[in-house]
């Protein structure tokens, strides 16, 4: 008879969804490098579809009082990066809990390491907020790209990887995804509407927030399990 696996081995993701995960990160170093460096040229067309959007969509919000604070308490506190951190980290502490402490020190990192990135593109691109003369919400430091929705595509997409990995059935699967959706749209749709942030920074932040995902996926390499033996 052989002995079962400890809990600190997690299933292994099969060899072609790492290799799938390769492909996604490669597809989307093009457009994210692109819109980078649009964004840094400060190409006119992209300027002109970020103001036209956002000008449209401040009018509603300053029209619209009710949604407009119910999108302020969606993005400052339901989808808060920092809400999305305690995810993350009750997740990682859930897996140590069990065991899993490598899988769990490597959800840590590439939270930590998404944030770093998204805090060094912001100092070097320093793309402006946009302004307001009737304000209806605040935000600090540079726009692109945005932090809010590059860290819920992080954290829905490490979370969702997660549910794969553990062979979550199909309900669970299902309830993962849209709740994970609603969150990463929803959390972009607010930025904007709010007057905080351009559409090409919750765009920016999409795109990075998965390219980190797909990288993130490609580069975990599983443990083997340990090896077993038959009793004599």
């Amino acid at each position: 008879m052989h002995s079962a696996a400890p809990l600190d081995t997690p299933p292994s993701p099969p060899r072609p969804a790492k290799s799938r995960a390769t492909l996604t990160a490669a597809l989307l170093c093009v457009p994210a490098l692109l819109l980078i460096l649009l964004v840094e040229l400060e190409w006119r067309p992209l300027r002109s579809f970020d103001g036209d959007i956002s000008r449209t969509t401040h009018r509603w919000a300053v029209a619209h009082d009710g949604l407009t604070q119910t999108s302020r308490i969606l993005t400052d506190w339901v989808w808060d990066p920092w809400t999305m951190r305690a995810l993350i980290a009750a997740v990682v502490l859930w897996l140590a809990s069990r065991g899993a402490y490598r899988l769990a020190l490597w959800l840590a990192v590439t939270c930590v390491a998404g944030t770093v990135v998204q805090q060094g593109l912001k100092a070097a691109v320093d793309k402006p907020r946009p302004t307001w003369p009737d304000p209806v919400d605040s935000a600090h430091f540079a726009a692109f790209p945005s932090g809010h929705a590059m860290t819920a595509t992080v954290v829905c997409g490490l979370l969702l990887w997660l549910l794969r990995l553990y062979g979550a059935g199909p309900a669970v699967w299902r309830t993962g995804v849209t709740i994970a959706a609603v969150s990463v749209v929803g959390v972009g749709v607010t930025r904007v509407w709010n007057g905080v942030h351009w559409p090409t920074d919750v765009l920016g932040g999409w795109l990075l927030g998965a390219l980190a995902v797909a990288a993130a996926i490609a580069t975990y390499a599983q443990r083997p399990a340990p090896r077993t033996t038959d009793p004599a």
